[in-house]
């Protein structure tokens, strides 16, 4: 069963392409746990020549394989792969391209656990347990050569279009953003935002959430005046500017909110507690619903996420 989200027109379950002068967007509505409007993948369209920007996790392959044919295209037309890091919601199924022929770009430092994603399973298994299958599916190993690392400035042309990879590390150090033009397709890098709800909410999970690099590489986004984001979590936005300026301010105050609970000698439990509680009342502020809360833990917990800040403040007293 399909759940229903609370929130503006941006959520609409059919979305129709952007269009820019010499492409097209088609943002994928993946439908994480059978639910519209938590992950996205991303097909630019140039000159008839097809990239896909994230994959998703395994368990959302048949929903993505289902969206690209239901876009007019054929799954096999799509040789080329982008994934801006290697956490199983963004590349999951990155494996399984390269298995078909696609050639996968990533950072320098994802390229050896898309060739062998044992570690990543290993450790994300430690953390779901029993869930981890239903939730994230298979992580397919993907052949080396189909497998190219790119460096911070490095391109590659698909059609027309120039894909310009982005070191931008604070999420993950492995992260990169893709940069087509004036569009910035921003994984991690510029937060949750569902619906186009003004509650952003930071993606902070362990282990390397660090906030000194995370706010350099929102700078480097605010630097460029993009006209238009694509955030995995979820969709395309327009006001850029706004967008990362609030959202290099809401780095800083979970960076500082966890700061404070440590200096008063908050245990991890009721970190974790005060974290959820603090996010959920801003959230409620900015009109979500309840429906829509649990959409957003779906998506990025605050367990997980003061988890994450947690860590880097105890080894950055």
């Amino acid at each position: 069963m399909e759940t229903s989200l609370e929130f503006p027109p941006l959520m609409a379950f059919s979305l129709p392409p952007d269009f820019f002068p010499s492409m097209r967007v088609h943002t994928l509505d993946l439908k994480f746990q059978n639910t519209p409007g938590l992950i996205a993948a991303y097909v630019v369209e140039s000159e008839g020549s097809l990239a896909l920007i994230e994959t998703g996790p395994g368990s959302t392959l048949p929903a993505l394989r289902q969206a690209v044919m239901e876009a007019g295209f054929a799954v096999n037309d799509i040789r080329h792969v982008f994934v801006t890091h290697i956490h199983l919601d963004h590349a999951g199924a990155a494996g399984w391209w390269a298995q078909q022929g696609a050639q996968v770009f990533c950072h320098p430092s994802a390229a050896r656990h898309l060739v062998d994603p044992s570690r990543l399973i290993d450790s994300a298994r430690r953390v779901y347990a029993d869930e981890m299958d239903t939730l994230w599916g298979d992580m397919l190993p993907a052949p080396e050569e189909r497998v190219t690392p790119l460096m911070d400035a490095e391109s590659v042309t698909v059609g027309s279009m120039k894909f310009t990879a982005w070191d931008t590390p604070g999420h993950a150090r492995h992260h990169h953003a893709f940069i087509i033009e004036d569009a910035c397709f921003t994984g991690d890098v510029a937060g949750l935002r569902l619906g186009n709800s003004p509650y952003l909410s930071v993606t902070a999970a362990p282990p390397q959430f660090d906030p000194p690099a995370y706010i350099g590489s929102v700078d480097r986004l605010l630097s460029a005046d993009f006209k238009r984001l694509f955030l995995t979590h979820f969709g395309g936005i327009t006001d850029v500017r706004s967008h990362l300026t609030r959202y290099r301010q809401r780095i800083e105050e979970v960076n500082q909110n966890v700061r404070q609970w440590l200096a008063e000698g908050l245990t991890t439990e009721a970190i974790q507690q005060r974290y959820e509680e603090t996010e959920h009342a801003l959230a409620t502020a900015a009109g979500i619903s309840p429906a829509g809360w649990d959409l957003h833990q779906m998506t990025n917990s605050t367990r997980m996420c003061a988890d994450g800040v947690k860590l880097y403040v105890e080894k950055n007293p």
